[in-house]
């Protein structure tokens, strides 16, 4: 199957999604690898492009070189080395690429002062991905991955990056090649997936049916945590795979869902028909509950159980369940007032800062069932 050529026309509405998200990302990443005092960190973009479409938009190249300027003051006092590997295998595309990046180097001068170490590569990813995985296991990285066409659909990625340690990542899949090829032998040789069961659900929840065997396919053992992103093209159905071991990773990626949807956090469009759910009726009763509505329910009914204890539990359990810490405290903090259970202090402090790097835990106490 031939790859589609994503520069042979304007960047589409699902595309800019995509690219919103993982600049959104890297502006999120950036930062706090630097201030953790790392002296070296590394981005990979495998499958860079040109660096703008026909409409002169930015690609991810682009934005990423964006972010890192945005950073300048910090990466220049930390002195923080920035390496940046920039592959595109189409040799045209290539040229193109470089010549973008060198440009918006020498149009901002902040990126000259800087410790840069950036690299072109014109390779077949299958060819240049095991080679920077030495690195990737060695330092702090950011990896993107764009499957573009069924060569590039494969698991063993995601299985490699499982064994590192410091390495945050965002794999886009064009999940609706499962639905139109997923039985074929070159796709399963790629991706082994139980095509039947993902059609179980409705097409929209394809995506999320895929990384939910993912999930479940890694070992028992694992850190690493999955988190989708389901991205609508017209009638076509993509998505972003997040992976990430460390907490803090899990939380500044749902942050940049959730700006991006404040709705769901998991699709660029209204994937569980919330809008609606919310809407007032006359009987407050036949309303349906949203997704965060949902959420809310389940952890205080935990809370209630005696299950989720303290604000590391609630913490925990809120990025396992893809949501963001302040919908638990907003839920935490009413159950205080309506006087179910007891806590020191006047908020919860259900954040990555206070559970994990302050380590203050409090607990939570029953009042009342």
């Amino acid at each position: 199957m031939a790859r589609k050529d994503l520069h042979e026309k304007p960047f589409d509405e699902g595309t800019i999604t995509k690219l919103e998200i993982f600049e959104n990302y890297a502006k999120e990443w950036i930062p706090t690898f630097v201030m953790g005092g790392y002296p070296e960190l590394w981005i990979f973009d495998f499958f860079a492009g040109t660096g703008y479409d026909k409409k002169g938009v930015a690609g991810s190249p682009i934005r990423i070189l964006q972010q890192i300027k945005n950073q300048a003051s910090n990466i220049l006092q930390k002195q923080t080395k920035i390496n940046i590997c920039f592959n595109e295998s189409d040799k045209q595309k290539f040229g193109l690429l470089q010549q973008s990046c060198n440009k918006f180097i020498n149009d901002n001068c902040e990126l000259s002062r800087m410790s840069i170490n950036l690299q072109f590569r014109n390779s077949d990813f299958a060819d240049l991905f095991p080679q920077a995985l030495l690195t990737i296991k060695k330092f702090p990285s950011l990896v993107y991955l764009d499957q573009n066409g069924m060569k590039f659909l494969a698991d063993k990625y995601i299985d490699d990056l499982e064994k590192t340690s410091t390495t945050d990542f965002l794999y886009f899949l064009s999940s609706s090649y499962f639905v139109r090829f997923g039985k074929t032998d070159a796709f399963q040789t790629n991706m082994n997936i139980d095509i039947a069961r993902a059609r179980q659900n409705p097409y929209k929840y394809i995506h999320k049916s895929i990384l939910e065997q993912l999930r479940e396919r890694l070992p028992k053992s694992t850190k690493l945590s999955l988190y989708p992103f389901t991205i609508k093209k017209n009638a076509n159905v993509y998505g972003i795979i997040f992976g990430a071991t460390h907490p803090r990773a899990v939380d500044k990626f749902l942050k940049t869902a959730w700006d991006k949807n404040n709705v769901n956090g998991e699709a660029n469009f209204d994937i569980d028909d919330d809008v609606e759910k919310s809407q007032p009726t006359l009987f407050e009763e036949l309303k349906l509950p949203t997704k965060i509505d949902i959420f809310k329910q389940h952890i205080r009914k935990e809370i209630l159980a005696g299950i989720v204890k303290t604000n590391k539990d609630a913490y925990d359990y809120t990025l396992k369940h893809g949501h963001i810490p302040s919908q638990a405290t907003e839920e935490v903090t009413a159950m205080k007032k309506e006087k179910l259970i007891h806590y020191d202090g006047n908020w919860p402090l259900i954040n990555y800062e206070q559970v994990y790097k302050n380590k203050r835990i409090i607990n939570f106490q029953i009042l009342a069932i």
